[in-house]
């Protein structure tokens, strides 16, 4: 039986009696060796562990996803939260392939993650982090328009003026990158998505770049609230100067599949995909 550990927000309204009914089934099928809190807290290096279920919604699985990415092991989301894009599970749909999911062949989802690195204007680094959906440059307080010379690889860019940048991996296509205005992207594929936020320009449009190119953002101007941001969860303020190296992370982000989701069923279903107007009767 493989070994399991179960993270959950145990503090979130409603989660305690979820997590007590996927204790049951995960009990059936594997052997849990620890159960964790869900937050950011290093995991014992010497806690050995084949799969991770996450209770919660997708931002509590994306954050479990960047504590765990290092070690190379799957997530199995089960969802509790607003839309479940990410969580593929709920407590019965997980009971239906329990088996499966805790067997020798899961379905295993890899997809694209990004490493964000910091360095100050004489070169050190002053900051490394991970995301799995997006890394966003943003203005901040007092929200005046920031600029930013672009790099891609060897390639000198053009210069964004604006409300800064958004490189997104395929997951995070949907997620603030669809809002901008930046395309939807197949998580299978091997890229990385380059959306322009506000710029001050008619020209500026999103691109998508292959997932081994380095993308470089030098701050050029910035106000005093300007920050990186991973996955909106974790934020390194930047100073003018600074450069951020933005790649594609060495390990794959792993999530255990629902064999019953579809992922264009799931564009349509819950994030309302070319739902028509509301035509008169």
């Amino acid at each position: 039986m493989v070994p399991v550990i179960l993270l959950a927000p145990r503090a979130k309204p409603g989660v305690i009696p979820v997590l007590e009914e996927v204790r049951r089934l995960v009990h059936r099928h594997a052997t849990i060796v620890a159960e964790l809190e869900a937050d950011a807290a290093p995991i014992d290096p010497a806690l050995a562990f084949d799969r991770a279920v996450v209770v919660g919604g997708d931002g509590t699985l994306i954050s479990q996803c960047r504590r765990i990415l290092d070690r190379g092991v799957p997530l199995v989301g089960v969802h509790f939260g607003r839309l479940g894009f990410l969580a593929e599970f709920d407590a019965e749909s997980l009971g239906t392939h329990a088996e499966r999911v805790f067997g020798s062949d899961p379905l295993v989802r890899s997809r694209v993650a990004i490493h964000a690195i910091v360095r100050d204007a004489r070169g050190a680094t002053t900051f490394e982090g991970v995301a799995v959906n997006d890394a966003v440059i943003t203005a901040g307080p007092p929200y005046r328009m920031i600029e930013l010379r672009l790099r891609f690889g060897r390639e000198q860019g053009p210069l964004l003026t604006g409300d800064g940048v958004i490189v997104a991996t395929p997951v995070g296509s949907t997620a603030y990158n669809a809002s901008a205005g930046g395309p939807i992207v197949h998580p299978e594929n091997e890229a990385l998505i380059i959306t322009p936020h506000s710029p001050h320009s008619l020209a500026f449009r999103p691109i998508v770049a292959p997932s081994h190119m380095e993308i470089e953002a030098e701050v050029l101007r910035a106000n005093a609230g300007t920050a990186l941001v991973l996955d909106g969860q974790q934020l390194r303020p930047l100073s003018p100067g600074d450069r951020v190296s933005i790649a594609r992370h060495h390990t794959a982000a792993k999530f255990i599949g629902n064999p019953d989701v579809s992922y264009w069923r799931t564009l349509v279903e819950k994030m309302r995909w070319a739902v028509p107007p509301n035509y008169r009767a």
